[in-house]
């Protein structure tokens, strides 16, 4: 084998390494969305439920819907929610806030990447 062939199979292997093996599907995470819906709702004036309501999720501290009561937890977590602090939340909401009020999550990367890519598009503030 080349040193060049080596060199390549190398760069292969740690592409796959250190990319996801999918990409992150919004059509397929509308459906993962619809375990969510009997809590939340994705509108701007959309009323809250169990869960505050999402939109404009995407930069905003968590806890800060005027209108909605949440944990002393979260309110004073300080988090600022973008694809990193939601996908660890909606992995282990209990593990990443201790207190919070959520229960539940998705175990699997993919609901999680996916969910995100969804939550990213249909909660955005225009």
């Amino acid at each position: 084998m080349s040193r060049r062939t080596g060199a390549a199979i190398a760069l292969c292997v740690l592409s796959a390494l250190t990319s996801p093996a999918w990409a992150a599907d919004a059509a397929r995470g509308e459906q993962v969305y619809r375990k969510c819906v009997s809590c939340h709702t994705l509108e701007a004036n959309g009323r809250n439920r169990v869960g505050p309501r999402l939109h404009g999720l995407f930069g905003r501290v968590a806890g800060s819907v005027a209108d909605f009561r949440y944990s002393d937890a979260l309110k004073a977590s300080g988090i600022i929610w973008t694809d990193q602090t939601l996908d660890a939340y909606l992995k282990d909401s209990e593990g990443f806030v201790p207190g919070t009020k959520m229960y539940g999550g998705l175990s699997l990367d993919e609901d999680r990447e996916d969910l995100i890519a969804y939550l990213k598009s249909a909660t955005k503030t225009p």
